[in-house]
C-alpha cells in the first residue's frame, strides 16, 4: 500500500513560482507512474501532469505546458511539480496520486494524497 503526502503549497503572486512535493511510502512508489491533479473551487478535479515510473516520460495538460515541470526522485520516494509563471487560474488544491491503470485518466489513479492548497493572487 502506497501512502502519499503533498507539501509546498502556499500563496504567491501572479508570475511567481512554487514547487510542490509529494513523499510516498511503500515499495510500489518507485515502480509506479505518478500524477498531479488539481481541483479549483466549484470545478471537478482535473489532470495536470504525469510521469512514468522511470521518470523518462512525462505528459502535461495543455493549460500548464511550458510552465509546469513534473519530476521524481525514486531514491527519495518523492514526486515534484515545479510551477512557474503562475496565473490566478492555477489556484486550486493540488493532489498527487499513483497510477493503477494504463491511462492518465483520473479513474486509473489511486492512493490519493490529502492535497495542498495553491493560491495565486492577481
Amino acid at each position: 500500500q502506497v501512502q502519499l503526502v503533498e507539501s509546498g503549497g502556499g500563496l504567491v503572486q501572479a508570475g511567481g513560482s512554487l514547487r510542490l512535493s509529494c513523499v510516498g511510502s511503500g515499495r510500489a512508489f518507485s515502480s509506479s507512474a505518478l500524477g498531479w491533479f488539481r481541483q479549483a473551487p466549484g470545478k471537478e478535479r482535473a489532470f495536470v501532469a504525469g510521469i512514468s515510473s522511470s521518470g523518462i516520460s512525462t505528459y502535461y495538460a495543455d493549460s500548464v505546458k511550458g510552465r509546469f515541470t513534473i519530476s521524481r526522485d525514486n531514491a527519495k520516494n518523492t514526486l515534484y511539480l515545479q510551477m512557474n509563471s503562475l496565473k490566478p487560474d492555477d489556484t486550486a488544491i493540488y493532489y498527487c496520486a499513483r497510477n493503477l491503470g494504463g491511462t492518465w485518466a483520473q479513474r486509473d489513479f489511486g492512493s490519493w494524497g490529502q492535497g495542498t492548497q495553491v493560491t495565486v493572487s492577481s
